[in-house]
């Protein structure tokens, strides 16, 4: 049971012009860029940031997630967040490259957890 990569989420109205600051600023290239259409966002993950684009209706559900966490084993994680006191927000569930889930810490901090397809 391991973390692999932490990302920071920014919420941004437009992917693009984002996208431009943090590639100079980073002097790097997006790692990963996807649409998500059934929830109407755009995303991109750059450095240890992920970009979250959308209208405002469509990130308000989001907006609370502190962070993304990759990790290994989805299932191990969502054990043992539960057996330390953490409440599911939402369960696993496929999405676009991975399979995620969304998770209340004890101390109310919400976080996503991902674990790409192999």
């Amino acid at each position: 049971m391991k973390i692999i990569k932490t990302f920071t989420r920014l919420y941004v109205e437009d992917i693009n012009s984002a996208l431009a600051f943090y590639e100079q600023l980073l002097n790097t290239k997006p790692s990963l860029r996807f649409t998500y259409p059934a929830v109407h966002l755009e995303l991109a993950g750059i450095g240890d940031f992920l970009l979250l684009a959308g209208s405002e209706e469509a990130l308000a559900p989001f907006r609370e997630t502190k962070a993304t966490c990759v990790v290994d084993s989805i299932l191990e994680f969502r054990t043992h967040l539960l057996d330390q006191g953490s409440e599911i927000i939402r369960d696993i569930r496929e999405v676009p490259t991975s399979k995620n889930m969304t998770i209340r810490h004890p101390d109310g901090t919400i976080i996503e957890y991902v674990e790409y397809k192999q």
